[in-house]
């Protein structure tokens, strides 16, 4: 699992201090409901509070597109939920 930058990082040891900024990117194939489908799964471990900031992008030939989610993430346990999830979800090809 990797986060935005370096947010949240502890430059003692490298792991996560929470809470922190953290982005979670899903791709996927190019369709009308995908970034919605990737907002409700984060949606559903994230308080609406947490949700900073979400961001589409298509690739050049509009065959994908890529939603990154910036939210404020509070444990570890939460981010392991929204990307077993996200995993799990057959639309989703990539999340990082």
């Amino acid at each position: 699992m990797t986060g935005g930058g370096d947010h949240g990082a502890d430059p003692a040891g490298g792991s996560l201090a929470f809470p922190c900024r953290f982005d979670i990117k899903a791709m996927g194939r190019t369709g009308p409901d995908f970034a919605a489908r990737v907002t409700q799964i984060v949606a559903r471990h994230t308080p609406e509070a947490d949700l900073i900031a979400t961001h589409a992008r298509s690739s050049r030939d509009d065959h994908y597109v890529s939603v990154t989610l910036t939210i404020t993430a509070r444990s570890r346990d939460q981010l392991d939920a929204i990307y077993r999830e996200l995993t799990a979800c057959a639309e989703v090809l990539i999340a990082l």
